[in-house]
């Protein structure tokens, strides 16, 4: 079928009732791009490989909305298909996807459709966050800050609303924060963010972009088109590699943030106080203060960094720097992101479920001195050599769980090979009552019982969520 010109430069304006258009995926993302165009008027056919009980009360209501759901294949692409709108579950390799661009059919996601169906008068600009770790925290802390401000703003995107339902709000928001993900951003062409950040680049999702340069290449297509600020972390190299390979708005600047003194156009660390040296005229000879470290919760290195780019993409947006110092101290972290738990015996026990890869663990590694540290689960292809070796010195022990436990017990061989390290090889639903029975054995006071798992969780729980309650229920009866 013919794919008609006006769909290269679609707007919410669009003749969309003449299309008809694929959705792959009824999850979340893809009921809530299915629903948006159905209601436009398309012709809308959502496919997904699973023919369970929650795809068949969403396919339901899909038919009562008006759409049509073929549940139990999601490869082949139905007939007529000129446009198909993809999950970000499904890889580049999928053979819907391949079939699509062989038949020269656009691929969409579901945030290239929610920057297409923004209004066509005044839309909310996009403050943009993407990086292996700290995407949540970084968003929710910018729109805590952006409340502060006094502006209706949401946290969107690959966290809690989709960004199709931010964008489609019958009151219209003033800013969104829209967190993304490598998948969503691969299928992400036409945005224009009036700030963007990436927070760092670390080895993740290999298997499903087929290499660390391609997975860090989606990193970078979140700069594309930036209006005002591609904020960049300092201490990581390739966060600043992928603005300097970036096509920008002219007049789009570079702004850097890290845990040190700031230089020009930088967010950075004075005596306890977080500086801006970027946006304010003075900043060759000066900086302003936008709060302190204090105003953080919790202050660890990794998450004052967090603080930091927000703060940036606040400042890029105009927010006066009161604004990033109450909306700091107003944010709380979600559960499971370095949750101080409980204190027994002056021993603290520490709940980072949410550390499910390599880098995710270090950063948390780094906050503490001395640490008997719970992890393994399902390492997703991950090497543990080099985390290993920067968090030598602060472990007292190690307790490993988990499928691929045994890919960090070597790792421990090799580069920490006197740190005493215990297997717990139980999957049973009380595994966590004897894992951190063996951390209390192993801890002395002063140190911190840390799970961090460095490794993903579908191995023995339902997420991490259910791992880290489980942990925080093993210590409370503890104490």
């Amino acid at each position: 079928m013919t794919i008609p010109e006006w769909l290269q430069t679609a707007d919410r304006t669009a003749p969309w009732r003449k299309l008809r258009v694929c959705v792959a995926g009824i999850r979340l993302a893809g009921f809530s791009a299915a629903e948006a165009l159905v209601h436009l008027g398309a012709h809308v056919t959502v496919v997904d490989a699973k023919d369970g009980q929650p795809e068949r009360e969403r396919a339901t209501i899909l038919e009562i909305l008006g759409g049509h759901a073929r549940l139990g294949d999601a490869e082949t692409l139905p007939e007529g298909t000129q446009l198909l709108v993809v999950s970000p579950g499904f890889r580049p390799d999928a053979p819907i996807v391949r079939a699509a661009e062989e038949a020269g059919i656009p691929v969409w996601g579901d945030v290239e459709l929610a920057w297409r169906l923004r209004p066509t008068e005044n839309p909310a600009p996009w403050l943009c966050v993407t990086g292996t770790n700290g995407k949540t925290t970084t968003v929710r802390m910018l729109a805590s800050i952006l409340r502060a401000a006094g502006k209706r703003a949401i946290a969107a995107g690959n966290v809690g609303t989709p960004i199709l339902e931010a964008v489609l709000a019958d009151e219209p928001y003033d800013v969104i924060a829209v967190e993304l993900s490598s998948f969503q951003l691969h299928y992400t062409h036409s945005m224009r963010p009036l700030a963007a950040a990436v927070l760092n680049v670390a080895p993740d999702h290999l298997d499903w972009h087929g290499s660390f340069e391609a997975y860090a290449k989606a990193k970078g297509r979140i700069y594309e088109n930036c209006k005002i600020a591609c904020v960049y972390n300092v201490a990581d190299p390739l966060t600043e590699q992928l603005v300097r390979d970036a096509e920008v708005e002219e007049g789009c600047r570079a702004i850097g943030f890290g845990l040190g003194v700031p230089g020009v156009s930088e967010f950075g660390v004075v005596d306890e106080v977080l500086c801006d040296r970027a946006f304010l005229a003075e900043r060759w000879t000066t900086a302003a203060e936008i709060g302190t470290v204090a105003d953080i919760q919790p202050p660890a290195p990794h998450n004052i960094a967090n603080a930091l780019a927000a703060a940036a993409l606040a400042r890029a947006y105009g927010v006066p720097p009161v604004a990033v110092r109450d909306g700091l101290r107003a944010f709380r972290p979600d559960a499971h992101r370095i949750a101080h738990v409980a204190t027994v015996d002056e021993v603290d026990y520490v709940d980072d479920s949410k550390a499910t890869n390599p880098h995710a663990a270090a950063a948390s590694l780094a906050a503490y001195r001395s640490v008997v540290w719970i992890a393994g689960g399902l390492a997703k292809g991950a090497d543990f050599d080099d985390l290993v070796k920067s968090a030598a010195e602060r472990l007292r022990a190690v307790v490993l769980i988990g499928t691929d436990r045994d890919k960090i017990r070597t790792a421990l061989e090799r580069h920490a090979p006197d740190v005493p390290v215990v297997e717990v090889a139980d999957t049973d639903t009380g595994v966590m009552e004897r894992v951190v029975a063996e951390a209390r054995r192993l801890a002395q006071p002063g140190d911190t019982v840390l799970l961090a798992p460095a490794c993903a969780s579908m191995d023995m729980f339902r997420d991490y969520g259910e791992r880290g309650d489980r942990f925080a229920e093993a210590v409370r009866r503890l104490s």
